[in-house]
């Protein structure tokens, strides 16, 4: 099982590093350009499997509006693209509105659901559930892939990129040290309805191998993606940023395990062998990216 893991792991991050090097250095002066289609593809093959696993309780939203929802409330955060590709071409409007475009794109796909279910409606009895779960679907999935894609937006291309590298990183690690140390140390049981793997060793090793990743990388790699005329953060802000950004890691891979309990399915795919699908590479992303987001912008961490 470890061995499958490392090879997926590997799988996943060669290619992931390249296109991130590639929209480091090659972005045709619009920072997060290489991003879009993986970002399409990751939110496209993420609501396949959690719509797999509502079959497992016979639930059957409207497939073609929950990943049409999904695309365009993705597609909506990469508005201020437009912006660095057109010059001033495009009305003003176009980018003032910032973070309301993926929320319009969350209306509009809402209004999307709410039809599909409408052209299909027979007898009473499921369309009011399969509109709820299409919609929590494009919550779940895309608007987290939209903070993604503000941390990647900002400040400017290498604070974007610190700022997106950042997550990823902390969270990967966390993910890492809670695997390792729940192995190896755990003993008493987390979650054990939700989850009876995790443990609390677990838990306190992820935590403390998010802070400590944290560390890491706000002492050492942002120098290497900044410059070396960056001021680290301090001790206290990369701290708190470890805990917050960990803890919501953890909160997400319970989410996702929560969503396999309910639906009684072990997994929601097997596109990678160790390690299941691909939401169970994102789970835990999927609700650290907006603690993470909030880090920024508020200035805990960063300029």
């Amino acid at each position: 099982m470890l061995r499958w893991r490392l090879l997926s792991a590997t799988l996943i991050i060669t290619p992931l590093l390249a296109l991130i090097v590639a929209d480091f250095h090659f972005h045709f002066g619009a920072p997060g350009i290489w991003l879009v289609p993986l970002a399409l593809l990751l939110t496209a093959a993420a609501v396949r499997e959690v719509l797999y696993l509502f079959q497992g309780q016979n639930l059957h939203p409207s497939s073609w509006s929950v990943h049409a929802g999904a695309q365009i409330v993705v597609l909506a955060g990469f508005v201020p693209l437009l912006q660095n590709l057109s010059g001033s071409t495009l009305p003003e409007v176009v980018f003032a509105m910032h973070l309301n475009w993926p929320l319009l794109a969350v209306a509009f796909a809402s209004a999307l659901i709410f039809s599909a279910e409408m052209l299909r409606f027979r007898q009473p009895g499921q369309s009011v559930v399969h509109v709820a779960l299409g919609i929590m679907t494009v919550i779940y999935l895309a608007v987290p892939i939209v903070f993604l894609t503000a941390l990647r937006l900002h400040h400017d291309n290498r604070w974007g990129m610190a700022a997106l590298v950042s997550v990823i990183f902390v969270v990967k690690m966390s993910d890492a040290g809670a695997y390792f140390s729940g192995r190896y140390l755990g003993r008493r049981k987390l979650a054990p309805r939700i989850s009876p793997k995790k443990t609390v060793a677990g838990l306190i090793g992820g935590l403390a191998t998010a802070v400590i990743a944290s560390w890491i990388f706000f002492q050492v790699i942002v120098i290497g993606i900044v410059g070396s005329a960056v001021e680290p953060t301090d001790l206290v802000g990369s701290t708190l940023y470890g805990l917050l950004v960990g803890s919501a890691g953890v909160i997400g891979d319970l989410s996702e395990s929560l969503l396999k309990r309910d639906m009684q399915c072990k997994d929601s795919g097997a596109s990678l062998p160790g390690l299941g699908g691909i939401l169970d590479v994102l789970d835990s992303l999927l609700l650290a990216a907006p603690v993470a987001y909030f880090c920024w912008v508020v200035g805990l961490v960063g300029p």
